[in-house]
């Protein structure tokens, strides 16, 4: 029988309410909160595709040994899923960690708290924030995958996820610099068949966004690598726009 999404979301679900009662314990009275944010938050969890994307919260962050810590309870706790688990944190002032704009958008508006001894509040960031955080390093990142894969004569079945990611990644970029929100892949490609930005290709967002509800190999998708760079190039001419 054929592991649905829901059975994986249940099972990511339980992984990370185990993993914030360790945190609690491992950090005592520093520990403020643990949080569930991303498509376990918001709906659209995906068996094969998506992340386990939980927020830590504490008076001072964690250091690089509680990390580690945290990553063997992860590994211990389910060997299968332990490699999805994407973790934010950042101390009460929200100053240090790792916890980007669009993520602390996710925290605001729909974190779902596993366990929380006091809500935070930070600042919202602005329209502005959104943007110089979009044009700098998830930019180029995604640049340049793209444009490795675009040269590749093959996929490598350990780059499938990171491949369809790519396609992907376009949508909710466009979607958060037009609105200064974050949104599922789902909500962003709607948007954006309404919303078209010049020279976007959408009927290959939507190709992509098939292949991850079916949970497929993307290897179908590969000839439109050679499409990356022009999404690239679309993307690039939004923010000059």
């Amino acid at each position: 029988m054929q592991t649905t999404d829901q059975q994986i979301s249940d099972a990511a679900t339980n992984l990370a309410l185990s993993l914030a009662a360790f945190c609690e314990t491992l950090l005592g009275r520093r520990f403020i909160g643990f949080y569930l944010l991303g498509s376990l938050a918001h709906g659209g969890f995906n068996r094969r595709y998506s992340d386990i994307d939980v927020a830590l919260v504490s008076e001072d962050g964690i250091d690089d040994a509680q990390r580690a810590a945290f990553d063997a309870e992860a590994k211990r706790l389910s060997p299968d899923l332990a490699d999805r688990v994407s973790l934010f944190w950042s101390n009460r002032e929200f100053s240090i960690g790792r916890f980007p704009p669009l993520d602390r958008l996710d925290y605001i508006d729909r974190a779902i708290p596993l366990v929380e001894r006091e809500k935070i509040a930070i600042d919202r960031p602005g329209l502005d924030d959104i943007r110089a955080y979009l044009r700098g390093a998830p930019f180029e990142q995604w640049a340049a995958r793209g444009s490795r894969f675009a040269a590749q004569a093959a996929l490598d079945p350990d780059d499938r996820k990171t491949y369809l990611k790519t396609h992907l990644y376009p949508a909710r970029f466009a979607y958060s610099w037009l609105t200064g929100q974050i949104a599922s892949n789902d909500a962003a490609i709607a948007y954006l068949r309404d919303h078209p930005p010049a020279d976007l290709d959408l009927a290959l967002l939507g190709r992509a966004l098939r292949c991850r509800h079916d949970a497929a190999d993307p290897d179908k998708l590969f000839a439109d690598r050679l499409a990356l760079p022009g999404q690239y190039a679309a993307c690039a001419r939004l923010m000059t726009d």
